[in-house]
């Protein structure tokens, strides 16, 4: 059946529908001095989101897509067609990965403007684009042999390794730090930086209250949830902590009568909503990777206790950092116990000297890992 205008799902309302965004290229009005292009992506996940803020005599860009040739096709004829010749006179970038930050570079370039962003996405940018053509250090490759990787799998991590910035051009040396809870003006109007944390180092979302608007970025999407992972650059860290942490400090300072721009899929109503089941279905994925815990098991052996589906290669690292995101959880609270064997490869099992962790409900989370 088709979906109709203004759709209750799960407790969400969508103005526009749940799966009818405008055109790739073909600006879409979401607000006063707002608008909303998706570009497309060559992936699973298969657009971005990309939100052009009308400012005075020119434009500030929020997010940019990969660095493709397509995307600086679409960006082209914007340029010269909606955007009518005027200026870019900030990008900002809520946060490093490549479909927000890809042609970030290329864009500051073209119209000599700023860089805008928090200084943590800023720095691991560049620290991830200074390994391309770089060799996997070794210890990038004892972090995916801990996990159970085989051979196999750890030579095709080799093989991959450094291919980020691949997708990203050549960034500014120098940008303007944003902070969190900073006002910006942008168009006579003022829109606060309210940061979180977890799917990246120090995520950026916009806020304005005159517009009744937030910019999510990747911080709140209406039907995923991003990728929270450990990674071999901080092995011992706890970014689901931080993402628990951090979402439910949004339910404490932002209202929830926000028209939410998320960076994937469509614009909702919900925010307090939707926030509470991201919160609410980490609970239950680090029930179950708990109570799946009752023998030693690898980082690769919990895949069934949060993924409904096989993790075929493609998939494999998003699955290995997102599980371990739970397990890192788990230890940090001194709920498991994790031991390593002669081999370098990690155990882990309940601790029988703790709790039950009692943190939600005790069945599987049901979904894939997330893409973005």
């Amino acid at each position: 059946m088709p979906e109709v205008i203004n759709e209750h799902y799960r407790g969400l309302t969508y103005p526009w529908g749940r799966h009818d965004p405008p055109p790739a290229n073909a600006p879409f009005q979401v607000a006063d001095g707002v608008w909303w292009v998706r570009f497309p992506m060559p992936m699973s996940l298969d657009h971005i989101n990309i939100w052009l803020l009308e400012d005075d005599d020119g434009w500030t860009i929020v997010d940019t897509c990969l660095a493709m040739p397509q995307s600086k096709a679409i960006w082209e004829q914007l340029f010269i067609d909606f955007m009518a010749g005027k200026p870019v006179k900030r990008v900002i970038c809520t946060h490093m990965h490549p479909d927000h930050m890809g042609l970030a570079g290329w864009l500051c370039e073209r119209f000599d403007c700023p860089l805008w962003m928090t200084r943590e996405e800023y720095m691991m940018c560049q620290l991830m684009t200074s390994y391309t053509g770089q060799a996997a250090p070794n210890e990038a490759t004892a972090f995916y042999q801990a996990a159970g990787y085989d051979n196999q799998q750890i030579d095709e991590y080799k093989r991959k390794f450094g291919s980020f910035g691949s997708m990203i051009s050549p960034i500014p040396h120098r940008f303007r730090r944003i902070i969190d809870r900073e006002t910006i003006t942008i168009g006579g109007r003022y829109w606060q930086v309210i940061v979180g944390a977890g799917h990246s180092p120090e995520h950026a979302c916009l806020y304005c209250p005159a517009l009744k608007l937030l910019i999510a970025g990747d911080q709140v999407l209406p039907r995923i949830t991003p990728n929270v992972s450990v990674f071999p650059t901080e092995p011992e860290g706890n970014p689901l902590a931080e993402w628990m942490n951090s979402n439910a400090r949004l339910l404490s300072i932002l209202p929830d009568d926000l028209l939410v721009l998320p960076s994937h899929q469509t614009p909702f109503t919900g925010l307090h909503v939707r926030i509470n089941q991201i919160i609410d279905g980490h609970r239950v994925d680090i029930q179950s990777v708990y109570d799946h815990l009752d023998k030693p098991l690898r980082v690769i052996d919990c895949f069934t206790s949060l993924f409904s589906r096989d993790i075929t290669a493609d998939l494999l690292g998003l699955a290995t950092g997102e599980t371990l995101a739970n397990l890192n959880f788990l230890v940090h609270r001194s709920s498991i116990q994790r031991s390593q064997d002669n081999h370098g490869v990690h155990w882990y099992v309940q601790n029988p000297d703790a709790q039950n962790p009692d943190i939600g409900a005790i069945k599987t989370h049901d979904h894939a890992p997330a893409a973005t």
